[in-house]
């Protein structure tokens, strides 16, 4: 029997032409997702596809077994299938339906956030979201497209006395977690590039008043 760090191994090889595909803990197990967007499941040693149009097809010639999870004492039946030995034996069908679930998942996410309001993210405020669309931003996905830095950039020609906290605060709600749990890694990136804005900002400002 395969853990389940070999079958996320096994799952990367044979899936990779999907994308990097990155795996984190989830429902007691790990899920799998590429740019975020989770089309899969691992758990005990197991992989689990998301359901889709292709899979329900799939479905009505094989029988593969539900993902059952449980939680505070009941059993709950969540709509991911395990891929059994026969299928991970068909490469191209395990590419095939794995495609699928990754493409039908996305297309949720994109329509969940086209109706997410930037406030809703994590760390955002009404206030904030307010000075994002004067900025020009105005969707949770131009958010994300136009990263943290460049946001906070445009937001700081609106509003002079925003600081290295409102940078953390967006990379955060990019990232879809509180700017306090943001690694020390990205902070510290991101702490050495508000730095030098301010110190490119300053000579600016000083060149300028010479000039004068």
């Amino acid at each position: 029997m395969k853990t389940s760090g070999q079958c996320i191994e096994e799952s990367k090889k044979q899936l990779s032409a999907l994308g990097k595909i990155e795996s984190r803990t989830q429902f007691g197990g790990y899920s799998l997702s590429v740019e975020k967007v989770v089309f899969a499941l691992v758990s005990e040693g197991d992989l689990y596809l998301r359901a889709s149009e292709k899979m329900q097809s799939y479905l009505q010639h094989r029988r593969l077994q539900p993902f059952i999870f449980h939680k505070r004492g009941q059993y709950v039946s969540l709509n991911y299938y395990k891929v059994d030995p026969l299928l991970w034996q068909q490469s191209e069908a395990l590419l095939e339906l794995s495609h699928s679930s990754l493409k039908e998942a996305r297309a949720l996410r994109e329509s969940q956030l086209s109706r997410q309001r930037l406030k809703d993210l994590p760390n955002l405020s009404v206030r904030l979201e307010i000075l994002l669309k004067e900025a020009g931003i105005t969707s949770v996905s131009h958010l994300r497209a136009t990263g943290a830095r460049q946001s906070w950039t445009l937001l700081r020609k609106k509003n002079k006395h925003l600081g290295l906290k409102t940078l953390y605060a967006l990379q955060g709600a990019i990232f879809g977690q509180h700017q306090e749990v943001l690694s020390a890694g990205v902070k510290e990136e991101l702490k050495h590039w508000y730095l030098q804005f301010e110190q490119t900002t300053a000579r600016s400002a000083c060149k300028r008043n010479n000039d004068l």
